[in-house]
């Protein structure tokens, strides 16, 4: 028995062992496995959570696309009200299209100091102030022929009055909106000029600069003819020409007008850059591109200006002008069209009023590049000058 018993247990011995050593092996698979998915959940994620990382990846992105439109839509709601309240506004307040007009608060260039106009290459210019009404003071300079540069240095106001009755003639300019007498264009211009042999006496309008006054047309209108005045109190039989650029050409036809109609014209009117009224030049103006098609445009943007007072009708003033008229207008204008002065010429020109008088109209082309402010640099405007003013036979000229 024990010899029968005793294979049976031999046999049953490796079977134990390989019972042993299967179940070991089973389990070092496991553990193997295990030790993968561990790896592999270390490594990165299974399907099911790819996919819902993936997921949550798109959910964000479309959130932040739904807050960026949001935010977009937003702004462009506030764009769209500011946008159909500004016209509201304009016609409940109609001081704002008035200070749009004028623009005296725009002072360029800034930290000039305007009693000292040698810091701007005037050496032979004096400043002075006037009092055309109670309570407002304007702010003039003077401008003597380049010739006498050297003998101007260190000379007083009176030395300059007295100049102006000297052989040399006189040009009263009158600027455009925006900016002081100071404005670098403007300098530019008064260079030119001197050189040329003219007296150069210009000035702040009230409210412009450091003159003090509220800005209004009549206001405006009131000042230039101030100035004109005590000029002709110095100047004798000097010859005295109104040159007036962009709003000021509105100011010198006013002036203009009023001085024919009191009989004391001036010996000629120089427009660099008119408009006919300055409706249409607000119409025409780039900055009234976004509202030229809104409905109602000249109810709530064109009667306001009326309702301020404000006309500047170069057309209607034109009619009832009786001197020499200058017109200087560049193609390329992007401030004021240039048909606006061909049509103003097209106005003046067969008026009764300029029957003894020439009316010459001047274009410069749009290649030159003087747009709005700088026809000083035209090369050719001595000679213009020179024939217009030189040449007093009437005609009419184009």
């Amino acid at each position: 028995m024990r010899k029968r018993t005793e294979p049976v247990a031999l046999e049953h011995e490796p079977c134990a062992a390989s019972g042993s050593s299967s179940s070991g092996s089973a389990a070092a698979v496991l553990d193997t496995d295990c030790s993968l998915k561990r790896k592999l959940c270390l490594a990165g994620k299974g399907p099911g959570e790819t996919r819902s990382a993936a997921d949550a990846d798109m959910k964000r992105a479309l959130g932040r696309r739904k807050g960026l439109w949001f935010r977009l839509r937003k702004i462009l709601l506030y764009v769209l009200g500011l946008y159909i309240a500004i016209p509201f506004l304009i016609k409940l307040c109609p001081g704002i299209q008035a200070k749009l007009i004028f623009l005296n608060f725009v002072r360029v260039p800034y930290f000039i100091d305007l009693k000292k106009p040698q810091d701007q290459g005037l050496n032979h210019t004096c400043n002075y102030y006037l009092q055309p009404e109670e309570d407002t003071t304007i702010g003039v300079w003077h401008t003597v022929p380049t010739i006498w540069w050297k003998t101007a240095q260190g000379k007083d106001q009176m030395w300059y009055e007295d100049a102006l009755a000297s052989s040399y003639p006189i040009i009263l300019y009158l600027h455009g909106n925006a900016g002081t007498r100071g404005g670098d264009h403007r300098v530019e211009l008064y260079k030119v000029l001197s050189s040329l042999g003219y007296h150069v006496v210009t000035f702040d309008y009230r409210g412009w600069g450091d003159s003090i006054g509220t800005p209004s047309e009549r206001g405006m209108t009131y000042d230039a003819l101030h100035v004109f005045d005590w000029i002709k109190a110095r100047s004798g039989d000097n010859p005295v020409y109104i040159w007036g650029h962009s709003l000021g050409t509105g100011v010198a036809t006013n002036l203009v007008r009023r001085l024919c109609e009191r009989e004391t014209p001036p010996d000629a009117l120089i427009l660099e850059s008119p408009f006919t009224n300055i409706r249409e030049e607000a119409k025409s103006h780039p900055f009234s591109v976004i509202y030229r098609y809104f409905p109602g445009f000249d109810w709530f943007f064109l009667d306001p200006i009326t309702s301020s007072g404000i006309k500047f009708a170069n057309d209607e003033n034109v009619k009832h002008i009786s001197c020499s008229l200058l017109i200087l207008h560049a193609e390329d204008d992007p401030v004021v069209p240039f048909q606006l002065g061909r049509k103003l010429y097209n106005i003046a020109a067969p008026s009764q009023s300029f029957r003894d008088f020439k009316v010459q109209f001047i274009p410069f082309h749009s290649d030159l590049g003087y747009r709005h402010k700088y026809i000083y640099k035209s090369p050719e405007l001595p000679r213009i000058l020179r024939e217009f003013l030189g040449n007093s036979e009437p005609e009419h000229q184009h």
